[in-house]
């Protein structure tokens, strides 16, 4: 009995996207090539410009698709809403990496629409809804805006010095860093004292800093509201 012939599933922009996507959660989004991403696909290269422009709309189409992602929740408490988009926001920027420099860069200037612009009206709107002055609403965007994106841009650069990093002598990071911070107790002992705090099994993760400051920016618009 003669076996029917596999049939290629049909190139689609959404699928190029979702590959494009993994392979820059992968491998980073600098060793991302067309080639690379038609090889993954198992087309040419030349199929991919059928569904993208280029690679820079490609890149442009990635991060809007990750920004996408952020949660925007309608209803409910203002604070608590922003906080859940908050914390939505920096989770999926820590599954996609290299998403997150890149999604402060401007996105096509010639086209007032797409996740990012959604995201940074809505966070307007809550606050202005929430009875902020268009001036205060002003500086809380750009603090709660820098707080998700300059707490995960943080978290990453030392995620990637951590890993990059090869102690001296060939030591093991760990010893490394015990004897590292016994020299460091008598001249500066905070610091010590900090440091052991991040060797230690117990040590608070990323998620519980970046919640803490968003906490902190929170309460204290809640309580430049209450003086209202």
């Amino acid at each position: 009995m003669a076996t029917r012939p596999r049939t290629r599933k049909p190139l689609s922009k959404d699928r190029v996207l979702a590959k494009a996507i993994a392979l820059a959660d992968a491998d980073g989004i600098d060793a991302l090539t067309m080639r690379k991403l038609g090889q993954a696909l198992g087309v040419e290269a030349m199929s991919l410009y059928n569904h993208v422009a280029s690679k820079g709309e490609l890149i442009g189409a990635m991060v809007d698709s990750v920004v996408g992602q952020f949660e925007l929740p309608e209803g409910g408490a203002w604070d608590d809403a922003i906080r859940r988009c908050a914390i939505s926001a920096h989770d999926i920027l820590l599954e996609h990496p290299w998403a997150c420099r890149l999604a402060l860069l401007p996105s096509n200037p010639g086209t007032i629409s797409g996740p990012r612009i959604r995201y940074m009206e809505w966070l307007l709107r809550r606050l202005r809804e929430a009875g902020f002055s268009a001036e205060v609403a002003y500086s809380a965007y750009h603090t709660l805006d820098s707080h998700i994106f300059g707490f995960t841009l943080w978290q990453l650069g030392h995620a990637e010095a951590a890993r990059s990093f090869t102690p001296p002598d060939g030591q093991a990071v760990e010893e490394w860093a015990h004897g590292l911070l016994a020299q460091m107790r008598g001249t500066y002992p905070y610091l010590a004292e900090h440091g052991e705090q991040h060797m230690s099994d117990s040590a608070p993760t990323g998620r519980y800093e970046f919640e803490f400051g968003l906490d902190l920016i929170l309460e204290g618009l809640k309580k430049l509201r209450r003086k209202r």
